[in-house]
């Protein structure tokens, strides 16, 4: 499904487990065969037709999985497994309908190559980082310390005979169990924050960042897996040194050489894509190729080369301050959901057929024991290098899952005579397992905090102080949560008010942006926003205006309906504003006690129909200096996020 290149441009791909056809099973293929040549086109399954084994296993996988996914949304179960049982199905352990499994796994590979791309362009260093100690003491402490704690259970396990010839055969089985339960999936944790929308929230940043430093672990480990019983510091030092000079080298051209070239095609939107694309491929190629450079060049093979994975990732990021990385994102995103469908069907193809209940028993500690290893090291590092309670346990929940790499490692693993064939296996199980719970964990994340919290604070992990009004202190303007539209709103108040912000209070439960809010001059509170004893002890009972702001897709655990019925039982006599996302929904917060609702789509179509009128008339450049006159230039504005 995917090749990944470290050391000495080493190319794996995941394994095609267990794919020797029993003549036995044939019966079962070809009655399979028989029953999807009613549901399917004649041209797609018969060679006479004149389709290619690369177009027919594509479109078999295609129709099945696309068939799957309508029955599975129906049923609310993920699309993922949808897309998990058409491969079992039209792969070797089913009906074996595929004839090149390599097929699919190429393509395959290029979904995920096409979504760490994205995941480049969607990065912003420098918000990345924002989070300091956060990310930088988590990224480095928390792979090998899960490590260590899946080398511990593993030996625990062997002790009391739990695992018995699976983890036995090998002597390295417990190294291999603390890298399988170290690393999160890239793929369905990014997957999830873009479709949410949550990329850019706190808790979407210290995953994205957690999951870049697990990648390069990843990387690391695959480099230096042939030398386990000897390994090389220097192994690892040419590893680091490989991304870290061709992430130097792409960064140079993106900012001298790329935005020339852009700009000659600022108005072809299809060409900026194929050249986005092909800036991809260049750096990947030459991460690739870097030892081949350095053999030319210095007549010395340094063991520089980097993965098409890391190469992919690394182009993104260093286009993604581009004006263009917005169409790019558009038009790239469309493409990686074809592919990343085939990946996940190219995955469910490689599922082996299980060799006992031992091999499906071991997937489901190994799951259980990644779920454990988040709260056990995760929650706690996040937590004491200074994320507050909530982030911290949401942002292990939702790293809850196996890695793709842990699959890679596996299979170079047995390869090497590491691990048996069984606990193989039963990482893939494991992977899958996880793939599947990931969804819901994603969505529960909020709730599983808030049912755990009387228990985490009785074992020491506290919600940060919130102050408490004073008698004598009172608000012209409450701000109940903060987000996009508060950062906005709280530069204009104060530039509109200059004395304003002293009598602005904040409420929100970000304590990452406190400091920067405080820093505007206005008071900032910690606190839940749908818990009326927060509210009151926070001070809204003594604002005049109660503003919220953030919208219900982004508020997690609660509602703008939640929130403005506690703010109207704490201030009867307040002035409530709300946001809706849905028409009819303003009805229902109308109900709850607010004063106005906004929609934010219906106040921007007031602002673009404004700009319509002007420019039908042949007075937007006027409309627009007028703007800018009383506004301000938007790229000038200072706001908090």
């Amino acid at each position: 499904m995917m090749k990944i290149t470290a050391g000495k441009s080493r190319d794996c791909k995941y394994p095609k487990m267990n794919q020797v056809i029993c003549r036995e099973s044939m019966c079962h293929r070809r009655a399979g065969l028989a029953v999807l040549l009613f549901i399917l086109p004649a041209p797609a399954v018969a060679s006479a037709g004149g389709l290619s084994s690369l177009v027919q296993d594509i479109g078999l996988c295609v129709v099945l999985a696309g068939v799957l996914a309508i029955v599975f949304t129906r049923l609310r179960i993920p699309e993922i497994a949808a897309f998990l049982v058409a491969g079992v199905v039209v792969g070797p352990i089913g009906a074996g309908l595929v004839t090149e499994p390599d097929n699919i796994e190429t393509i395959a590979e290029l979904g995920l190559i096409f979504l760490l791309f994205l995941i480049g362009l969607e990065i912003d260093v420098r918000k990345l980082f924002a989070s300091g100690r956060v990310l930088i003491v988590t990224g480095l402490l928390q792979y090998p310390l899960c490590v260590a704690f899946g080398v511990v259970v593993t030996r625990l396990l062997i002790w009391f005979g739990i695992g018995g010839e699976l983890l036995a055969a090998g002597v390295h089985a417990p190294l291999y169990i603390g890298f399988v339960l170290a690393a999160s999936s890239t793929l369905l944790v990014v997957k999830l924050f873009q479709e949410t929308f949550q990329l850019d929230t706190q808790a979407g940043r210290i995953s994205l960042g957690l999951l870049i430093f697990q990648d390069i672990w990843a990387i690391v480990v695959i480099a230096i897996q042939p030398s386990f019983d000897a390994p090389e510091v220097g192994t690892i030092f040419l590893s680091f040194a490989g991304i870290a000079s061709l992430g130097l080298m792409a960064v140079l051209f993106a900012r001298y050489v790329i935005p020339i070239g852009f700009r000659w095609i600022a108005k072809r939107p299809e060409v900026i894509f194929m050249a986005a694309l092909s800036w991809c491929f260049i750096i990947i190629f030459l991460g690739m190729n870097l030892d081949v450079i350095t053999l030319a060049v210095f007549g010395i093979d340094l063991h520089l080369a980097v993965g098409a994975e890391m190469g992919a990732l690394i182009a993104g990021a260093t286009i993604a301050s581009l004006p263009y990385s917005m169409e790019i994102i558009g038009k790239v995103g469309v493409v990686r959901d074809f592919f990343v469908t085939l990946f996940f069907v190219g995955l469910g193809m490689s599922i082996p057929a299980p060799e006992s209940a031992a091999v499906l028993m071991l997937a489901c500690l190994l799951a259980a024991l990644a779920l454990l290893a988040r709260y056990l090291l995760f929650f706690p590092l996040l937590y004491y290098s200074g994320l507050d309670r909530r982030n911290a346990m949401v942002t292990s929940t939702r790293l809850a899952q196996i890695s793709e790499f842990s699959l890679v490692i596996g299979f170079l693993g047995v390869k090497l005579g590491h691990i048996g064939s069984g606990l193989n296996s039963s990482i893939i199980f494991a992977f899958v397992i996880t793939a599947l719970l990931t969804p819901a964990l994603f969505r529960q994340a909020d709730v599983i905090h808030d049912k755990l919290g009387a228990f985490l604070e009785r074992i020491g992990f506290r919600l940060p102080t919130g102050k408490t009004a004073g008698e004598d202190e009172s608000y012209s303007v409450a701000i109940l949560g903060f987000h996009r539209v508060a950062s906005s709103l709280l530069h204009d108040l104060e530039r509109k008010y200059p004395g304003i912000m002293s009598r602005i209070l904040v409420v929100d439960f970000n304590v990452a942006l406190h400091s920067r809010i405080s820093a505007q001059g206005a008071t900032v509170r910690y606190g839940d926003l749908s818990n009326t004893e927060t509210l009151h002890h926070a001070g809204v009972d003594k604002a005049r205006v109660i503003v919220c702001t953030v919208p219900d897709d982004v508020l997690k655990g609660t509602s703008n309906r939640k929130i403005v019925a506690a703010a109207r039982h704490v201030n009867p006599d307040a002035i409530i504003i709300a946001n809706a996302i849905e028409l009819p929904e303003s009805k229902r917060l109308y109900d709850a006690g607010a004063d106005y609702v906004f929609l934010q789509r219906i106040e921007a179509a007031r602002a673009v129909c404004a700009a319509i009128e002007k420019g039908l008339a042949g007075e937007i450049d006027a409309h627009r200096g007028s703007i800018e006159a009383l506004e301000g230039e938007w790229h000038m504005r200072k706001e908090v996020l």
